[in-house]
């Protein structure tokens, strides 16, 4: 039989003094519902008085339910082996210099797992325990942090696996051959060794992109950009490179605000949104550059970029992926980490990026950027 159930006199007085204590916590400006991890407080005799929101909600029982019940009713925690926690544990009766349990992965009924760590409260180092603190996540968040690690790394051997076997072939044949081929031919395997160098290269640079987006150490490094002209050298860069000129529409509403932006990394954004458009979309690929309002408090203007393509566009239950790690359309190739790294430097700028349907049927992204005039100039 349980101790203490919810009817008894005993448990009734043990559920108001929780009450009573978890109001002083209250009183130092602590409210134990806004903590984001779960967190459960026994006293001197084992029984819970603090079952905070977070813990209902990763254990699924009601705090009501919780408090005044024995620590191992409210928390029948066992390890992954299946053996009772508490009784191995033994924060009460065990030694007395211990001050707590490291985090770890345990289970509840049914077999759900959390992360469990423990903190043991003495009056005096060795002396009665007179709190067991434990804190409760969930482990969720977690797998997929991990999840997306081990995408990314799998990702990663992929598109290095290529180039690298590439490069390693062309070098090695050219070495132990060399007077055998024409210098037609030399030229031939030395141009695909440097396009696969060049391969590599950037997919390095999209990993260290991602993890200064990923850490808030992405570095903006404001100058004057003139937009409708960096939109202009793409432009010719395609039509140098074989595309047809009458493929691009570049549309540019005057007059436009001064816009103070990192130029090397707006290169990067629209480098990433023109190849999308020129190599997943079809017929004219238009960009409009217009001024618009400011996206960010305290700032009247800001300038708008839209490329747009007339193609089949991208299916609208996966509107809401596309900027996320490895989402890909129809067509493969790439990463799929690029428009992940265009939506990180556009905010990084204080900017949005929004997707959506063209006129023409076809893809259209919008990114939009303040003004942001370094603070001597404004």
């Amino acid at each position: 039989m349980r101790v203490g159930t919810s009817g008894t006199p005993v448990a009734r007085d043990v559920r108001a003094t929780s009450a009573a204590r978890q109001g002083d916590l209250a009183e130092l400006g602590i409210d134990p519902d806004d903590l984001p991890d779960g967190l459960v407080v026994a006293d001197e005799s084992g029984r819970v008085i603090c079952f905070n929101a977070a813990a209902a909600r990763i254990t699924a029982t009601p705090a009501a339910d919780a408090l005044g019940r024995p620590l191992e009713w409210a928390l029948p925690l066992e390890d992954l082996e299946g053996r009772r926690w508490w009784q191995l544990t033994d924060p009460y009766g065990g030694l007395a210099i211990r001050v707590g349990q490291p985090e770890r992965n345990l289970l509840l009924p049914g077999a759900r797992e959390i992360l469990v760590s423990a903190r043991y409260i003495r009056s005096e180092p060795t002396g009665p325990v007179r709190r067991v603190v434990v804190s409760l996540r969930d482990t969720e968040a977690r797998r997929r942090t991990e999840r997306s690690h081990a995408e990314l790394i799998a990702t990663v051997a992929h598109e290095l696996r290529s180039p690298l076997t590439s490069v390693k072939g062309f070098t090695a044949t050219l070495l132990a051959k060399w007077e055998r081929f024409t210098d037609d031919q030399k030229k031939l395997m030395l141009e695909t060794v440097d396009a696969d160098a060049n391969r590599v290269t950037r997919l390095i640079a999209e990993l260290l992109d991602i993890s200064r987006i990923d850490s808030g150490r992405l570095e903006v490094r404001r100058q004057p950009v003139d937009i409708g002209a960096a939109v202009g050298r793409h432009i010719q860069a395609y039509v140098a490179a074989g595309q047809p000129a009458d493929r691009f529409l570049l549309r540019i509403e005057q007059p436009l605000p001064d816009l103070w932006a990192d130029p090397d990394k707006i290169d990067q954004v629209l480098s990433n949104l023109l190849e999308n458009a020129v190599r997943h979309g079809e017929g004219t690929v238009t960009i409009d550059v217009t001024a618009t309002a400011s996206p960010r408090e305290g700032e009247d203007t800001a300038t708008s970029v839209t490329v747009s393509d007339e193609g089949s566009g991208i299916p609208e239950e996966s509107m809401n992926r596309v900027f996320t790690r490895f989402w890909r359309g129809s067509k493969r190739g790439g990463t799929g980490l690029g428009l992940y790294i265009v939506k990180g430097i556009v905010e990084a700028h204080g900017g949005t990026i929004t997707v959506g349907r063209a006129p023409g049927g076809g893809a259209e992204f919008r990114f939009t950027l303040p003004v942001a005039a370094p603070a001597y100039l404004a």
